[in-house]
């Protein structure tokens, strides 16, 4: 009589093969686990470096670490500069349970929101923590961490399971602190270049800017009888405050430079500050400026119309222009000139070989709407030879901190006029003579601007 076999049971596993089993799935676990942490690194620059939209990569966040630790629901929370408080993702692989979960956050953030003072801009870790905990219920096995850009917390990541026997160990603790350190590389990656397209908008508007300016300024000198003239304007950032123009008076707007024998304005003028504010003053300034000469008034008349019409708007601004008004007639060679706090102009006078200062009495346009501006004139010869400057010239500081001053500008232009240099030899003369000052190396932090006239 045969033995009755024992019936065979597949969910038990003879007991001498057992331990071979659990060691096979051992080693199997660990080989994963071992891979988890490259495999999410990998996907992670992978996306890093295929999404050009932050959002599309954010997406990914709560699903990734649900994955990666066989958890169940994924939860990003980010607070925004403007102190919001937002549900950015939420991943839940249970489809009817998403919605609960969603409420529930939303509410834990609702709490906190209402309960941050005006002078905090991001939660307490442990206010939301408790919050996010309470919402969701007790049951849950919850582990959040920090996003942090620049040291600075910008958010939570949470993942939670539903499982009772669900372990938090550090391996998956470590897993959820990566992602959300990579989740803090693509928002500050994210910001970086939001950044850098307003900077290079803003490049092209400066460049615009610059290009307008450049229009404003006289393209090339005129033709004045029994007169040359250099000009150049060079501005420290490509948007400068520097200023300088000439205007022929009874020309009725037109915009030939050339004259037969009606008188010229030569003006030269500086705002206080650099940067795109001057560069817009002096835009302004030249406008009101051009409409004065067209009147026919004389250069201190002109410079009070100005200061009574742009005080409102340069006292608001915190600004003020320096002015030197000038108008040359031809036919007698005198220049007849008044001056608003800037720069007097130098003269060299051919027949006694001596320079004076332009000057007169004259505040800045912009400090005192009742400012009062007179009138002077000088007779000019063949040979003399004035030049107009801004103070960028006298304010060019060596590597060592000296300023080149007028004492050094008076010597070099003497030098200059000595040597019977032509106006653009003078011009680029003294312009060397800076920049060698200054240093080979250096950049002058300020506006340029200098012009060269001589009688022949």
């Amino acid at each position: 009589m045969s033995v009755p076999q024992k019936p065979t049971d597949l969910n038990n596993v003879p007991t001498e093969i057992n331990p071979v089993l659990a060691l096979k799935e051992l080693v199997a676990r660990l080989h994963r686990e071992q891979h988890k942490i490259p495999d999410l690194l990998s996907s992670l620059g992978f996306a890093l470096r295929s999404f050009n939209n932050l959002n599309q990569f954010l997406e990914l966040i709560p699903l990734m670490a649900t994955r990666v630790t066989e958890a169940e629901v994924g939860a990003l929370i980010l607070y925004k500069p403007n102190g919001q408080v937002k549900l950015e993702q939420l991943h839940c692989q249970d489809s009817n349970q998403q919605k609960i979960i969603r409420k529930a956050l939303e509410t834990a953030i609702n709490v906190v929101t209402a309960s941050l003072t005006s002078a905090q801009l991001v939660p307490v870790t442990a206010t939301i923590d408790a919050q996010v905990s309470s919402q969701l219920g007790g049951d849950r096995q919850l582990f959040g961490t920090s996003i942090l850009v620049k040291q600075a917390e910008r958010g939570r990541l949470y993942v939670f399971s539903n499982n009772p026997q669900y372990n938090w160990t550090e391996e998956r603790q470590k897993l959820v602190r990566l992602i959300a350190d990579q989740t803090a590389v693509a928002i500050e990656n994210g910001e970086l270049t939001i950044e850098l397209r307003k900077k290079e908008r803003l490049d092209r508007e400066l460049e615009i800017g610059a290009e307008i300016q450049l229009q404003l300024l006289p393209r090339q000198c005129p033709t004045i009888p029994g007169v040359s003239l250099a000009a150049f304007c060079q501005p420290a950032n490509r948007v400068g405050g520097d200023y300088y123009d000439f205007i022929p008076t009874g020309h009725n707007g037109q915009k030939k430079l050339v004259s037969q024998s009606h008188r010229w304005t030569l003006v030269i003028g500086d705002v206080m500050g650099k940067g795109v504010p001057a560069g817009l003053i002096m835009t302004m300034t030249r406008g009101m400026l051009r409409g004065e000469v067209l009147n026919g008034h004389s250069p201190a008349r002109i410079l009070q119309h100005l200061n009574r019409v742009m005080y409102a708007d340069l006292e608001n601004s915190h600004r003020f222009v320096t002015l030197f008004c000038s108008e040359y007639d031809p036919d007698t060679q005198i220049l007849t000139y008044s001056n608003a706090a800037h720069n007097p102009p130098l003269l060299w006078h051919a027949a006694t070989k001596t320079i004076k200062r332009l000057d007169t009495l004259g505040m800045l346009i912009g400090l005192d709407a009742h400012n009062q501006y007179e009138n002077a004139q000088v007779q000019l010869r063949s040979g003399d030879t004035i030049i107009y400057y801004t103070d960028g010239f006298t304010d060019a500081a060596s590597q060592n901190g000296d300023r080149f001053d007028e004492e050094n500008l008076i010597r070099a232009f003497g030098w200059a006029c000595k040597h019977s240099l032509a106006p653009q030899s003078i011009l680029e003369y003294l312009f060397d003579k800076v920049r060698q000052f200054i240093g080979t190396d250096s950049q002058n932090t300020d506006d340029m601007t200098l012009v060269v006239m001589q009688i022949h």
